[in-house]
């Protein structure tokens, strides 16, 4: 029989575009699967029956299409079944199907074995074994196919394939670090994707349970409830990828950047003014892929206590509500949570009180799951309740797994409600790489880690202020409520301090302690923002901060929660600098808080001076070295730099000062990772774009600099740098800035702009639009340019440009990035500042050039 391929491509293309149609038409995601599916049935049925193969052969689909489920881009996965090895006349005519079967548009995954090869690869490979146990016969020798099914039905052993599927699974979870909120998911084989749900399935079909949610509440898996729920989630997730199938063209399940605003607006989103589309559809996917992890963790741990019963240990009791089975929590009886909603909270102080305990058996777990709906207002205001759930903050042990389980279970989020609405949502503002619940749980466990002698190491400050702290548990109330009212729209600081209030209040805290809470909510942003925006050397920047914090208590509290804040962002955000600065500004507003008052700057510059003269004694330098130079320098020098940074300029330039050839040296940053340059030369108008422009060309960002003009005309700029790549070689590229640099200097290089480098695709597609505003700063001197826009190569050399066509000195730079976002602040005098039309025109400029 002969058979057109031309005709049969132009019907696959055909009803692929039906298939489409029928679709967006009907909406009927589960239709258009099986739909996909019959039509590939008729196609390759009638392929393989042209080509006039022996009768003892068969065709069979496995895999997804076994189940007779494909999706408009997947793959169709094939087994050719031989009764005994091909001849070479045979292998040459499957070889020309396979061609066909390319040839007319079809994705192709094929194998060609006897059922002993199937037998064999089966029991080398889990993946196969669970593709040919989903097989179904689509033409050919249906008692060959026959005898592979029971074949392969008798070497499979039920508990076994169940301990591999549980395996293989925890590998996968591994290649996607274990979450279900990675910023780009994939929505089949992330945690929380459709393969979840078909693992279920699979170890079901194995154990004889059947293979639908029907199949499973049959046999007391699931309640009518539960089984219309899960039904939901997997329905939820076929729309998804057949819309990402359509919108991509071609196989792919990841939710990239790329794709998330398109699928957002073909579920009917739109973006608002607290939420962008692209967020709220990824809320949705979160919270379905967090109910896909219950689910699959509840009927895994039900279907394998079935296939090995718990019962074999002996339960040991704990009280009158709760047992041990190993070392698992179990309830003993299932009706105790409708009979004790009480009981509910105290599973997990009981979890933090036994050390013994490592997790929960199938049936508490299913029991707590159904139990949510048991956590109502009346129960909310049982004071009962209430003092259980202010105890689990207040336990030695347990708090953040106590807190990730009830988050798990929905139990948090019911308890407290605003926190259930902040559940798996995402803040696409390069800066968050976590929901926000999950960036909350993150910032208590870092909170957490402060009281741990584990990880004093690692935070040795933190963990010595964390000691020194009474009630420390307040901490992890704030760190519960500091972003809690995100996404509402307005300030979500002011915004979650009522949610604050109201909880401490209602769970009886007094007022010294409800104020705590309520200002560290009110104010978790404010340290943050004055270490690494605001002038640290300024007294009165101190001063003004020490107003706010007001006594030593909310200082070290504030500055607990500061640090976790921003560690629980973005593994990308915490770095030593940031770290440096936050701990500046605790020292000194602590030791202003113990002098009552600020000093006077004339006093400041003595200290440093002083302590300046006594690190250069130890270099065997003259009691005069530091003459020449320091009479060339003003206050507002001394008071910007430290003694140790005062020191190593006078060292490198005592005998320099009046040199006309520039001096750059460079080193290791005394007390944090990257680099410092001290560059010494004549003044001169694009100076700092030159400098700027080679940093960035030799892969540095730079994230202070402070910049000074001596009395006689010299540039005197001090930065420290951060390797970009962090390429670990900082010490061999001393030499190298210190010669290149000079060099440049000396010939007058022009400055050169840096690679613009490629951007992010998060930046791409969801760009933030730049801001700039200059504004007068509190003694009317001088200028503070405020930047916000997307980071990336060449961003502080397009300002240096702008600044320097305005004839703007620049005085000192903090350079912030967080993440994906830059957040810059100038101060800068000079130029034509002072006109008002100017500094528009300035803002208007730097918005145009730094958009991406």
């Amino acid at each position: 029989m002969s058979i057109d391929v031309g005709a049969l491509r132009e019907e696959v293309k055909a009803f692929r575009k039906t298939l489409q149609e029928n679709y967006a038409r009907d909406g009927d995601a589960l239709a258009l699967l099986h739909a996909r599916s019959n039509q590939v049935d008729s196609v390759l049925t009638r392929l393989w029956q042209a080509q006039d193969f022996p009768a003892t052969l068969t065709l069979a689909a496995v895999g997804g299409y076994g189940r007779g489920e494909l999706y408009p881009a997947s793959d169709i996965d094939l087994l050719i079944l031989l009764p005994q090895e091909p001849n070479a006349q045979l292998q040459e005519k499957l070889e020309r199907l396979i061609g066909y079967f390319w040839d007319i548009g079809l994705e192709i995954g094929h194998s060609v074995r006897t059922i002993q090869e199937c037998l064999d690869e089966a029991g080398n490979d889990i993946t196969v074994q669970t593709a040919l146990l989903e097989a179904r016969l689509l033409t050919g020798n249906e008692k060959l196919f026959s005898t592979f099914q029971k074949r392969l039905r008798g070497n499979l052993d039920p508990l076994v394939f169940f301990e591999a599927k549980r395996l293989e699974q925890q590998e996968r979870y591994l290649r996607f670090n274990e979450t279900p909120y990675s910023l780009e998911p994939n929505c089949k084989e992330s945690p929380g994707g459709q393969r979840d749900l078909q693992v279920i399935f699979w170890v079901a079909q194995a154990a004889g349970y059947g293979t639908t949610w029907a199949d499973l509440e049959k046999y007391g898996f699931l309640t009518a409830e539960e089984m219309a729920h899960a039904e939901q989630c997997e329905e939820y997730l076929r729309h998804l990828r057949i819309h990402l199938h359509f919108t991509v063209g071609r196989r792919e399940d990841r939710l990239l950047f790329d794709y998330q605003n398109t699928l957002a607006t073909q579920f009917g989103l739109a973006s608002n003014e607290a939420r962008r589309a692209s967020e709220q559809l990824m809320q949705g996917y979160y919270r379905n892929a967090k109910a896909v992890t219950l689910l699959n963790t509840i009927l895994l741990q039900n279907i394998g206590a079935a296939l090995a019963p718990e019962n074999e240990q002996m339960p040991q009791g704990l009280d009158d509500d709760f047992q041990t089975i190993g070392n698992l929590l179990d309830i003993r009886d299932e009706t105790l949570f409708a009979r004790q909603p009480e009981s509910i909270l105290d599973c997990f102080l009981v979890m933090q009180e036994n050390t013994e305990l490592h997790g929960m058996t199938a049936r508490t777990l299913r029991a707590l799951w159904r139990a949510r709906e048991l956590i109502t207002p009346e129960f909310r205001a049982d004071p009962i309740n209430r003092s259980a759930f202010l105890k689990l903050f207040q336990s030695e042990r347990g708090v953040v797994h106590e807190f990730r389980r009830m988050n798990q279970l929905d139990i948090l989020g019911a308890y407290l409600p605003n926190f259930g609405r902040i559940v798996g949502q995402m803040q696409h503002d390069l800066f968050h790489v976590y929901t926000v619940d999950q960036h909350i749980l993150q910032v208590l466990r870092n909170i957490r880690r402060f009281t741990m002698s584990e990880f004093a190491h690692e935070y040795p400050l933190c963990s010595r202020v964390m000691s020194e702290l009474d009630r420390p548990w307040l901490l992890y109330i704030a760190a519960l409520f500091h972003d809690i009212a995100k996404g509402r729209g307005g300030d979500h600081s002011l915004l979650g301090t009522v949610d604050a209030e109201e909880f401490c209040k209602s769970h009886g805290l007094d007022n010294e302690d409800t104020e705590l809470v309520v200002w560290l909510v009110r104010s978790h942003l404010t340290m943050s923002q004055v270490a690494q925006k605001e002038d640290l050397s300024d007294p009165d920047v101190i001063a003004n901060f020490c107003r706010l914090v007001g006594d030593a208590r909310h200082l070290a509290a504030l500055y607990l929660l500061t640090h976790a804040d921003i560690r629980g962002t973005s593994p990308k955000v915490w770095n030593q600098w940031k770290g440096k600065l936050l701990a500046d500004l605790y020292y000194q507003t602590l030791h202003h808080l113990s002098q009552g008052e600020a000093p006077a700057p004339q006093g400041i510059i003595a200290e440093r001076q002083a302590e300046a003269m006594r690190l250069l004694r130890y270099f065997a330098l003259s009691a005069t070295v530091h003459e020449r130079l320091w009479k060339q320098l003003d206050t507002v020098y001394f008071l910007r730099h430290s003694a140790e940074e005062i020191a190593w300029h006078t060292r490198a330039l005592h005998y320099r000062i009046f040199n006309n050839q520039p001096v750059v040296r460079a080193r290791l940053h005394q007390e944090g990772e990257g680099l410092q340059v001290m560059v010494y030369t004549q003044d001169q108008p694009d100076l700092f774009a030159r400098v700027v422009g080679f940093f960035a060309r030799a892969g540095y960002s730079i994230v202070d600099a402070k910049i000074h003009t001596t009395a006689h005309g010299y540039a005197l700029d001090s930065f420290v740098l951060l390797d970009i790549e962090k390429r670990d070689n900082n010490r061999e590229m001393l030499a190298y800035i210190e010669h290149e640099l000079e060099q440049r200097l000396i010939h007058q290089t022009p400055p050169e702009a840096p690679s613009s480098g490629r951007l992010s695709r998060q930046v791409k597609h969801f760009p933030i639009k730049p801001e700039a505003v200059i504004r007068s700063d509190e003694k009317g001197s001088h200028f503070i340019l405020s930047l916000m826009a997307a980071d990336r190569p060449g961003l502080l050399y397009t300002v240096a440009n702008a600044l320097a066509a305005h004839g703007a000195n620049l005085h000192t730079a903090k350079i912030i990035t967080l993440g994906e976002r830059a957040e810059d602040v100038f101060l800068i005098s000079g130029g034509d500042l002072q006109e008002s039309a100017s500094r528009i025109r300035l803002e208007t400029e730097l918005m145009e050039q730094l958009k991406v």
